[in-house]
């Protein structure tokens, strides 16, 4: 069995006046919730506050009371995944009407990137390109992959990832939530490891910070959550902060496993 312990930080950058990003944790539920929000004057706030609020409230009040890592019938998913898959349609619906209902509303969006821990599993799901990365045994691997036209490119050949970051077309997604009346998340089913560390983390830093810098940064975690967040931030800021950037941390170890010993597994190589 494996602990969480989670640290979200959101800031507004240095070019924006408005933060449109959202997030929220609960380690009580294991979950983790963030949303990057687009489109009308100031309506990216409202999209991606309903979403993140829409979705964790739904999570927790349901996840506890589902059988962990059962497989549903129906789905092929776990409990865990339905829920989640259920939460992102209700929340899209929602934007969805708002925006085509109220004027101030209109043309908003937001992509969202939800996580629920529970026993030595994780359950990710999402829609747009907020990103979830994975650090075990000091590999950086990626968790997710964006919605995109950019990644679209980057995975056929087509540009490099380097190249992909200063292209014009960086920040048009291929799915968002709001954007029409019905949207598929994309889930991710895994174990989690004693050691695990995850980023959950919006445009705003992968933007401007390369996965190798991202890397790093993660590896000096053993300051602590707070500190490697409020670092992130700061790359991002120091490369300019052109946007608002989201970051959420979250470790995993195994119970009854002590500090020392839990960071020395985390960055062993």
């Amino acid at each position: 069995m494996t602990t969480i312990q989670m640290y979200a930080l959101t800031d507004v950058g240095l070019r924006r006046k408005h933060n449109e990003d959202c997030v929220q944790i609960s380690n009580q539920h294991g979950i983790a919730v963030l949303a990057d929000g687009m489109g009308g004057y100031n309506a990216g706030e409202v999209a991606s506050a309903m979403a993140v609020e829409m979705i964790c409230t739904s999570l927790c009040e349901k996840i506890l009371t589902i059988p962990q890592a059962e497989i549903d019938k129906n789905t092929g998913f776990t409990g865990e995944s339905v829920l989640l898959r259920q939460a992102i349609k209700a929340s899209n619906q929602a934007i969805y009407n708002a925006a085509q209902t109220q004027t101030e509303c209109a043309g908003m969006g937001t992509t969202v990137l939800a996580a629920a821990f529970y026993g030595n599993h994780i359950t990710a799901a999402h829609v747009g390109d907020s990103r979830m990365y994975r650090l075990r045994n000091n590999k950086l691997s990626h968790v997710t992959e964006d919605h995109s036209l950019i990644h679209e490119q980057v995975r056929r050949g087509l540009v490099t990832a380097q190249d992909a970051r200063h292209s014009q077309i960086k920040n048009l997604v291929t799915r968002a939530l709001g954007v029409d009346p019905s949207v598929e998340a994309d889930l991710v089913e895994d174990m989690v490891f004693d050691g695990d560390l995850y980023l959950m983390c919006s445009d705003g830093l992968t933007d401007v910070v390369s996965d190798e810098d991202i890397h790093q940064s993660l590896s000096r975690c053993n300051k602590g959550l707070e500190k490697t967040a409020t670092e992130l931030v700061q790359m991002a800021n120091h490369a300019g902060g052109p946007d608002n950037i989201s970051i959420i941390l979250i470790l995993a170890t195994a119970s009854k496993t002590d500090k020392a010993g839990f960071f020395s597994r985390l960055f062993r190589s």
